[in-house]
């Protein structure tokens, strides 16, 4: 599912903007965390693998418009550096979970566990933006219904490569 699927053509408007966007992701993975919740006792680890594929899934794609529009956009106006490096802090340590939970199977000892403290973290982040950093955006000057278009545009254009520093890279073959 793409950020633009769970906002209908043409719903664009004041009320449902780049945070509505943002919201109705933080719905879904909240529904997610829920499900597995509800079920984690009786599953089997092939269910769980699904609804855990689904919410990394959801959750890396959130994160990357997030991080390559939206938080970017956002940033200046603010002017409040600690709310907005918080937040990818928290990304990075979403993001290791996420990993280790793609290399896992649902039969692995610390596969619930580590969903558990993934769902954890987003919760807390999710509650953070949206008391802190959500109303701060709202009062400001941005134009969230272009905004939010811009965030469906990235969600449509390939991931960025970052490239590391020249230093950082290793040579595929020597010489």
């Amino acid at each position: 599912m793409r950020l633009a699927d769970l906002i209908p053509d043409g719903f664009l408007n004041d009320e449902n903007d780049a945070i509505g966007l943002l919201e109705a992701e933080h719905d879904k993975l909240l529904e997610l965390f829920e499900r597995f919740e509800k079920t984690r006792e009786d599953a089997s680890a092939a269910q769980k693998e699904v609804i855990v594929a689904e919410a990394c899934g959801t959750l890396k794609r959130h994160m990357r418009t997030e991080e390559d529009v939206f938080y970017p956009a956002v940033r200046d106006s603010l002017r409040d550096e600690m709310i907005m490096n918080e937040a990818l802090v928290e990304h990075d340590g979403a993001k290791s979970l996420v990993d280790e939970l793609e290399n896992m199977d649902g039969e692995d000892d610390m596969f619930d566990a580590k969903f558990k403290v993934l769902a954890e973290y987003t919760r807390h982040h999710i509650e953070e933006e949206r008391k802190q950093m959500f109303p701060r955006v709202r009062a400001s000057s941005i134009d969230l219904k272009a905004l939010g278009e811009k965030m469906i545009a990235a969600e449509k254009a390939p991931p960025i490569r970052r490239r590391l520093p020249r230093s950082d890279r290793q040579r595929p073959f020597p010489g």
